[in-house]
């Protein structure tokens, strides 16, 4: 009850105009949501595809975390929460490209794949942070150094190694390699424009916009998007194991 009474006292303290905070309460609920979900469907699969639901369950939980105090941070200051963010995405991004490993191990991915990502997605998620926290003013240079990282991990998993692998594999692991390539062309191609809107460059016309808002919006999509693609390739999958 004390989790409850927190909760709405805490909405109820939201003015009726703060988009922003109401953006980060959703995503908070939504992450924790999500986890609990993932987490107790665990047990519904085989053992083989328990991990890749056990990693999207920690992907929003995280998630869930650092959207409880992004939320306050907000409400107490209200300042964008950029250090929290990119704590949770240098956790979460990571773990995002392990997933990539994980339903691709059955094709025979190796180690060196899933390193190769996560190296890529941490120098997207340093430079980003050195662009639009630190030096802001070379936010351009950060930026395109951040955006090349994250160009070679589209080329990875729609043309390199990794859709080798999933082309290999074929059925329902090349079909769920194909929707998780879509979320990270279409789906991260969201936190740019978070970027643009938050740091000084040509392209100020975007300042309108609020970085937060476009930065929550992408997370509830990605996140729990990926998530729910791992779920349904682990129920097509048993199901097909059953028939068998």
């Amino acid at each position: 009850m004390n989790l409850l009474t927190t909760i709405v006292s805490e909405a109820q303290q939201i003015a009726t105009d703060d988009y922003v905070g109401f953006t980060f309460f959703v995503g908070c609920m939504a992450m924790m949501a999500a986890s609990a979900f993932f987490f107790l469907s665990m047990n519904s699969f085989d053992r083989k595809w328990r991990t890749s639901i056990l990693v999207s369950g920690l992907i929003t939980f995280i998630a869930a975390v650092h959207y409880w105090y992004m939320r306050d941070y907000w409400g107490s200051f209200g300042e964008s929460p950029t250090f929290f963010r990119y704590v949770d995405w240098v956790l979460t991004v990571p773990l995002m490209c392990v997933e990539f490993y994980l339903i691709l191990k059955v094709a025979g991915a190796k180690k060196s794949l899933m390193w190769k990502l996560i190296l890529l997605s941490v120098v997207m998620l340093v430079t980003g942070y050195l662009g639009e926290a630190v030096y802001r003013e070379q936010a351009q240079i950060w930026g395109l150094i951040s955006g090349i990282a994250y160009f070679a991990i589209v080329y990875e998993i729609w043309l390199g190694s990794a859709k080798k692998l999933a082309v290999k594999a074929g059925g329902a692991v090349l079909q769920a390699h194909k929707m998780l390539c879509w979320f990270v062309l279409v789906g991260w191609a969201i936190y740019p424009l978070g970027y643009m809107a938050g740091t000084p460059g040509w392209y100020d016309g975007l300042n309108g916009l609020s970085m937060d808002v476009i930065y929550n919006i992408g997370d509830a999509i990605n996140k729990i998007g990926f998530g729910l693609v791992v779920y349904n390739l682990a129920v097509n999958a048993t199901a097909n194991t059953s028939e068998a």
